[in-house]
C-alpha cells in the first residue's frame, strides 16, 4: 500500500509543478532523483482535493514519512490560496521541526565566536566587516566565479566523498544567468544532471566563497541528489524522489550543505572565519523570522538587525524582513537554514562515529528532522529551545 501512496504522491506533484512552471510560477519540485514523463497539468484545487485524500489514506497506512510529505505539500498550496497559519503550525507542517528559535546568549556567543575569527585575520567589526571580510578573501567577478566553483569541486570532492560515503556519479552543468530573484545562486537537475545557476544580478563572490559554494552546492546538494537518484533505481525504496524546498527534507539538506566545509575542510582558517559568521547571520535572520510573524514592528526589527550585525544595510535587513514575512515559500523554506544549520554545526562537536553516521545516512536518501533525532537522540532540538 504505501508504495502504491507514494506513487500516487509522486503523480500530483509533477501534475501541480507542471501547471505552475507553464504559468511561470516558481516551480513545485526542484530536483528530480528519478525523472518521469509529466502528466497532464493539475490545478491547484484539484491537486488541493487530491492531496487531502491521499494524506487520509497516509494516516490509514500509519506511514508517518508519508503523512509528512503530503502535509507539507498540502500545507504549502494552501498557503498559496491564501491560507495563514501561525508561524509555527505551518513551519512544523512543511519543515517538520519547530520554531522555539534560540535564546539570545546562544546567537550572542555565536557572533563571538565569528568576530574572535575575524579579529585574528585583521577584520574589525563594524559597518565595514563585509567590505573588509571580502578584500581580505579576494574578490572576483560572478563570471569568474563559475570557473572557480568548478575547479574548487574537483579539487575538495576526494575529501567530501570519503567523509560521507558518496560512490554515485554526476554530471555538472554551470551557467550565468541573469534572474529577478532573491536567489544569488541555485541548484536544481534531474537524475544524475545537476545545473548550477550563477544570477549575475545578485552575486557577489570571493576566491573563498567560491570554495564554500562549491562544498554547499555541488558536493552538498549536487553529490547527494545524484546519490538519491542512484540509491531510488537501485533499491527502489519507499520514499518521494522528488525534492521540494517546502517539504521536511529541507532542514536536513540545508544544514548539512551550510555546515559541510566544517566536517571536511576544518584546516581552512578562511573558511571556517566564513562559515561561522554565516552562521551567526543565519541565527540572527531567525530572530527576525520570529520577530516580524509576531508582530514586531518594522521599525524595532530594523534597530534589531542593527545592533546585531552593524554592517547590513537598510536595503538587506529590509529584504530579509520582507520574504520571511509575506511570501508563502520562503517563509517556511528559510528557517531551513538556521534550523539545520545549527544543528549540525553542534553535530560537529559530537562524538566522530555520530558525526560520521549522520554524514553518510544523510547521502542515502533524503532525511527529514525527525530521522536526525532519531540518528542522534542526545542531540539539540531542531529549531532551537528557547525558553
Amino acid at each position: 500500500m504505501s508504495e502504491t501512496l507514494y506513487q500516487a504522491l509522486e503523480e500530483v506533484l509533477r501534475g501541480w509543478h507542471r501547471y505552475e512552471t507553464e504559468r511561470g510560477n516558481p516551480p513545485v519540485i526542484d530536483f528530480d532523483c528519478a525523472p518521469a514523463p509529466a502528466p497532464a497539468a493539475l490545478g491547484r484545487l484539484e491537486a488541493l482535493r487530491r492531496l487531502r485524500s491521499l494524506l487520509d489514506r497516509a494516516w490509514e497506512a500509519d506511514d508517518g514519512r508519508l503523512v509528512r510529505e503530503v502535509q507539507a505539500q498540502l500545507t504549502y498550496l494552501s498557503a498559496l490560496l491564501g491560507e495563514r497559519l501561525c508561524l509555527d503550525t505551518y513551519v512544523r507542517r512543511t519543515q517538520g521541526c519547530g520554531t522555539r528559535g534560540w535564546p539570545a546568549d546562544h546567537v550572542t556567543e555565536r557572533g563571538e565566536e565569528a568576530r574572535r575569527l575575524l579579529a585574528d585575520a585583521g577584520i574589525a567589526w563594524g559597518p565595514n566587516t563585509a567590505h573588509d571580510l571580502d578584500r581580505a578573501e579576494g574578490v572576483i567577478t560572478a563570471e569568474a566565479a563559475a570557473e572557480a566553483i568548478g575547479r574548487e569541486a574537483a579539487s575538495l570532492e576526494p575529501r567530501v566523498r570519503r567523509a560521507v560515503g558518496a560512490t554515485a556519479p554526476y554530471d555538472l552543468t554551470i551557467e550565468a544567468v541573469r534572474v529577478d530573484a532573491y536567489w544569488s545562486y541555485w541548484l536544481d537537475g534531474a537524475g544524475r544532471a545537476v545545473r548550477l545557476r550563477v544570477n549575475l544580478r545578485r552575486a557577489s563572490f570571493t576566491a573563498v566563497q567560491a570554495r564554500l559554494f562549491a562544498l554547499h552546492e555541488v558536493l552538498g546538494h549536487g553529490l547527494q541528489s545524484a546519490g538519491f537518484h542512484a540509491a531510488f533505481a537501485r533499491d527502489e525504496q519507499e520514499w518521494l524522489p522528488l525534492l521540494t524546498v517546502h517539504s521536511p527534507c529541507q532542514v536536513v539538506l540545508e544544514g548539512l550543505a551550510q555546515s559541510l566545509a566544517v566536517f571536511v575542510a576544518d584546516d581552512d582558517h578562511q573558511l571556517m572565519t566564513r562559515v561561522r559568521l554565516e552562521h551567526y547571520l543565519q541565527l540572527v535572520c531567525a530572530e527576525l523570522h520570529l520577530a516580524i510573524n509576531s508582530g514586531v514592528s518594522v521599525d524595532d526589527c530594523a534597530a534589531h538587525a542593527v545592533s546585531r550585525v552593524p554592517f547590513w544595510d537598510d536595503t538587506h535587513i529590509a529584504g530579509v524582513l520582507a520574504d520571511r514575512g509575506a511570501d508563502p515559500l520562503l517563509r517556511t523554506y528559510l528557517w531551513a537554514y538556521p534550523a539545520g544549520f545549527d544543528w549540525f554545526m553542534a553535530l560537529a562537536e559530537a562524538p566522530r562515529a555520530t558525526a560520521a553516521g549522520v554524514l553518510r545516512a544523510a547521502y542515502q536518501r533524503p532525511l527529514h528532522p525527525a530521522d536526525l533525532t532519531e540518528l542522534w537522540p542526545d542531540g539539540p532540538v531542531i529549531g532551537g529551545a528557547a525558553g
